[in-house]
């Protein structure tokens, strides 16, 4: 009769590596550290406020209601579809540079700067009005970040301008209805 043999010792698993408290961030920046934080920072709070804009047109989109409720409900989508894109394109720019976005629901409740939109049916001029006050507030703040940005990147300058490009036309489409 053969003797068994003793089962193998499962091979030794290195433990994890600690990770410091800072560790390196896996995206470099081809920014300096100073214009990458600046411009990151710049970046996220552009980012809070174009998915606030995309769940205030939408919550606008669920609850107008009026004579003209079916070309509001459609243009709101045209401006959710848009606040949604530039949202990425802003996320993408700041993980470009290294700085990791966030997106995340608490974050933009705490740190978006746009009006509230009330809960509840608005008529369609409501709504309107409610729209254009937003758009200006987006777009204030977007002038002013595109001025930050001037001597920290052009790159994400540039996506700031085209993006506040694309909002003002909105801005304007969406006053014309109130003249």
């Amino acid at each position: 009769m053969a003797q068994k043999s003793a089962p193998k010792a499962a091979p030794k698993k290195s433990a994890p590596k600690k990770s410091s408290a800072k560790s390196a961030a896996p995206i470099t920046s081809p920014l300096s550290n100073s214009d990458r934080d600046i411009t990151g920072r710049v970046l996220q709070d552009t980012l809070l406020d174009l998915i606030d804009l995309h769940l205030v047109a939408k919550q606008a989109h669920w609850n107008v209601v009026g004579k003209f409720f079916r070309d509001v409900h459609l243009q709101l989508d045209e401006l959710v579809t848009s606040a949604r894109g530039f949202a990425d394109d802003v996320a993408e720019r700041a993980v470009t540079i290294g700085v990791s976005p966030d997106g995340r629901a608490s974050t933009v409740a705490k740190g978006s700067g746009l009006p509230d939109f009330p809960a509840d049916w608005r008529t369609d001029g409501q709504v309107i009005e409610a729209i254009v006050d937003t758009l200006g507030e987006v777009v204030a703040r977007l002038r002013k970040r595109i001025d930050e940005t001037d001597k920290t990147d052009l790159v994400s300058q540039d996506l700031l301008i085209a993006i506040s490009s694309d909002l003002e036309k909105a801005h304007w489409m969406w006053q014309a209805q109130l003249a």
